[in-house]
């Protein structure tokens, strides 16, 4: 402001001098004249810029400043509230991402803390059964017997399984997951057929009828993941069969995907737990899925492997018969 004023101040004075007229003494009186318009001039501008720059500052780092002492916030452990922002330039976006970021790691937070909990739930009972009845053969209160001996030791084989089955969950875990997984160009009817044969002696067993329906089609996937969401849902219609009438399984081509229908006969699921059903530890009968060896896993990981395959899943229960679908991308 200072320069173009000088500027300014010299060039009015060179022009006045050429073409005004005017004797010394007025030229010197224009002279000062203008000379203090120009200061006044310069002071207002400064004094008005600095205002307009102090304000667009202030406006421009206040979410900068919001950002940093919410990122101090963070490294104290703690999760800040959502930066409130109405602008949509380089900054608002970053501002922007920057609480998805935090409502991200507060959603992640949140559900450690339920899988902590849910796991020390878990282990809790049969690590005291196994304790208390290793302290009571150690000091003799009671004698070890064949019986004795293999409920101790299915309480072990159900510990172990369940460590096998968090293994599995976090191998597949959406949110943790940092590569994509290999997928091949696979006969998913073949895949299906190979599964159930899996199953063929168990079936036999609990003279259980089988019903397969199989279109041929390849799809790109995981095979060993989609083995074990076809495992897990044959698993469930055996462990929970009730009534009469064959395990219903199909696979058919709809539009761009592949479903996966395994119906069988069981108890109906009401509307509010089928939404539950896929949760981490959840289980409609706890203490019927203890017997049996249930952790509440089976489906959680079976809904992380066909989030991973871009796909999604359903049930579907009445007339004592529930139906699990499964809906694979095709392309």
């Amino acid at each position: 402001m200072i320069i173009s004023g000088w500027a300014l101040y010299h060039t009015a004075c060179f022009l006045a001098a050429g073409v005004g007229n005017l004797n010394e003494q007025r030229q010197e009186q224009f002279n000062q004249t203008l000379l203090n318009y120009v200061w006044l001039f310069i002071i207002i501008s400064i004094i008005a810029g600095t205002i307009v720059y102090f304000y667009l500052t202030r406006r421009l780092l206040k979410p900068v400043r919001s950002l940093m002492h919410a990122t101090e916030l963070l490294k104290r452990g703690e999760y800040p509230e959502a930066i409130t922002v109405s602008r949509k330039d380089e900054i608002g976006q970053l501002v922007e991402q920057y609480n998805e970021l935090i409502e991200k790691l507060t959603k992640n937070e949140v559900e450690r803390k339920k899988l902590v909990s849910d796991i020390s739930h878990e282990f809790r009972t049969p690590l005291s059964n196994l304790n208390g009845y290793l302290l009571a053969l150690k000091s003799g209160d009671i004698t070890g017997d064949e019986q004795l001996f293999a409920a101790l030791y299915q309480e072990s084989k159900r510990l172990t399984s369940m460590l096998e089955q968090f293994d599995q969950l976090k191998k597949w875990d959406y949110t943790t997951s940092q590569t994509p997984y290999h997928k091949e160009k696979t006969a998913i009817h073949t895949l299906i057929q190979q599964c159930i044969a899996m199953f063929n002696w168990t079936l036999k067993q609990e003279k259980i009828a089988i019903d397969v329906q199989l279109e041929e089609s390849s799809l790109s996937l995981h095979p060993e993941g989609i083995q074990q969401v076809v495992s897990n849902l044959l698993d469930n219609a055996i462990r929970y069969y009730q009534g009469t009438g064959a395990i219903y399984i199909s696979g058919k081509v709809k539009q761009y995907q592949y479903i996966i229908s395994i119906t069988g006969p069981s108890e109906n699921i009401p509307q509010m737990e089928q939404e539950k059903l896929f949760e981490r530890f959840y289980r409609l009968d706890s203490s019927r899925s203890r017997e049996t060896g249930g952790a509440g896993l089976g489906l959680a990981i079976t809904k992380e492997i066909i989030d991973q395959h871009d796909g999604s899943i359903t049930i579907r229960s009445s007339d004592n018969q529930n139906t699990f679908n499964v809906y694979l991308p095709i392309k």
